[in-house]
């Protein structure tokens, strides 16, 4: 079953084509890759996907629901969530903050209930706190619950980025070079930790530039080159492509 379908995706800035009649289908449950040299329209993608920026053209089908033109907090509750190349926490916020944040989006009470601090407003925290805690163990982050997030480290800062996705409950998780900065022990982890965000039932597309992890665990790779498809299919397939060699793993492969 298709999850996602984009049709024609198109994003022009001014004369610049980001994007240009991208289409392509993300099976429900697979970890799907997006790669492709620097300027090929990673980003661009996944800001369209999650109503960041608008297309120009072409459309995006969630779950057969038409979302190109929704607002991302719309998007978001529809069961889209992202990261971000660049690290986008509270850092004044604890970690546990951080996460009950995203949390609170899928909770439901009213003003009245939140203000008066009422018997169903906190159940619904301690439900709120009991969840956070079940993403921050599957992140490793646990002990770190009452740190400010901007005194973690780099690659602890990054899972925490991941955790706050899950705790908006997605249906979709987009990681935006999850592994950037990381040292290879960490880029193992994020390995593991993605076949973990798998495992509990969600579809995961990650921008990417660690071949070996692409390889190691995609089980579908989409290539972009100046805003366009130029290949798609199975990790053996794509490594073998000639038009991918010459555009992005040619490159990696010539140092």
């Amino acid at each position: 079953m298709y999850i996602l379908e984009v049709r024609e995706l198109t994003k022009h800035f001014g004369g610049i084509k980001a994007i240009e009649a991208v289409s392509f289908k993300a099976q429900e449950g697979a970890i799907i890759s997006i790669i492709g040299p620097n300027g090929a329209g990673k980003t661009t993608l996944f800001n369209c996907l999650t109503g960041m920026t608008k297309p120009t053209g072409g459309s995006i089908h969630f779950m057969d629901r038409e979302i190109s033109k929704l607002p991302p907090h719309e998007v978001s509750e529809l069961g889209l969530a992202r990261t971000f190349q660049n690290i986008r926490l509270f850092s004044e916020m604890t970690v546990l903050e951080n996460v009950m944040v995203a949390q609170h989006a899928r909770m439901k009470y009213g003003l009245m209930s939140a203000i008066l601090r009422s018997g169903n407003f906190r159940n619904k925290e301690q439900v709120i706190r009991e969840k956070v805690f079940e993403y921050l163990e599957l992140l490793g982050l646990e002990d770190y619950a009452g740190t400010l997030s901007g005194s973690l480290p780099y690659g602890s800062q990054r899972r925490l980025e991941i955790a706050r996705a899950l705790a908006t409950e997605p249906k979709i998780v987009l990681l935006d070079e999850p592994t950037a900065g990381m040292n290879p022990v960490e880029t193992l982890e994020v390995m593991e930790l993605i076949k973990k965000i798998k495992g509990l039932g969600k579809t995961v597309m990650l921008i990417e530039h660690d071949m070996n992890l692409v390889m190691g665990i995609s089980e579908w790779i989409i290539v972009l080159d100046h805003g366009v498809r130029i290949a798609e299919g199975l990790p053996e397939e794509v490594r073998n492509d000639p038009l991918v060699i010459e555009a992005y793993l040619g490159r990696e492969t010539a140092h």
